[in-house]
């Protein structure tokens, strides 16, 4: 009870830009846990996905792995469908590099939507803040100019406190949503790398079992026609 009481004479004594400053606090608080609740979905399916799949492609077994990737709706998964439907046709690991990075494309603005706005709104409740610690300045000047010197001390504590208490707020603002921006762009990052490390691994795995004999029977095919000439 004690701390609901402070809560609210603290916005009573701090002015109408608290309210706004404290509205933009809780958007980002609201992005910032929707984004945290995505990105460790995210990275826990992929994690899933791929103790699953890392069997089955050191196997060669990729008409299951397909089958395994089908049945997912991971980022993870995304990838590896582009991958193992150039496996058939493609000659070449770049084809199948190329078809992976164009969906790592399709799926890094999906992980990263959202989360730049954490460092905006930062921003706007900073200057939100400051835009009111100036107006308490102001009113703090104004009444001691007028007032009369009776009244000269309350109204100049009552107007300090409007400009601390913006002060206060839009720096709490700031400091607790780019933390948030901060550690979200590190969870981010860190889901790309892990993508882009499976990506390689089931490149190398599909060089090493598939693309190798293509390229064998063709370096043999010149040496057969001269031993043949």
């Amino acid at each position: 009870m004690h701390a609901y009481e402070v809560i609210v004479n603290f916005f009573k004594q701090g002015g109408f830009f608290l309210y706004p400053i404290a509205l933009i606090w809780a958007i980002g608080l609201v992005i910032a846990v929707e984004r945290f609740v995505y990105l460790s979905k995210v990275g826990s399916g992929n994690k899933h996905l791929w103790d699953d799949l890392q069997p089955l492609f050191e196997s060669g077994n990729f008409k299951q792995a397909s089958t395994a990737v089908a049945d997912s709706d991971t980022a993870l998964a995304q990838v590896m469908r582009y991958g193992l439907s150039r496996v058939q046709s493609a000659r070449r690991r770049d084809d199948i590099e190329k078809a992976m990075e164009e969906s790592l494309v399709e799926v890094i603005p999906h992980l990263e939507r959202r989360t730049h706005y954490l460092a905006a709104l930062a921003n706007i409740g900073m200057l939100m803040g400051l835009f009111g610690t100036v107006l308490g300045l102001i009113n703090a000047f104004a009444a001691v100019a007028q007032a009369n010197p009776a009244e000269k001390a309350s109204l100049l504590s009552a107007s300090i406190s409007v400009a601390m208490n913006n002060t206060a707020l839009g720096l709490l603002v700031a400091i607790t949503l780019l933390l948030s921006h901060l550690y979200l762009e590190t969870k981010t990052t860190n889901i790309v790398d892990s993508l882009e490390v499976a990506t390689v691994k089931f490149l190398n795995s599909i060089t090493e079992r598939t693309l190798p004999a293509a390229g064998g029977a063709a370096a043999r095919a010149p040496e057969a026609r001269e031993a043949r000439a």
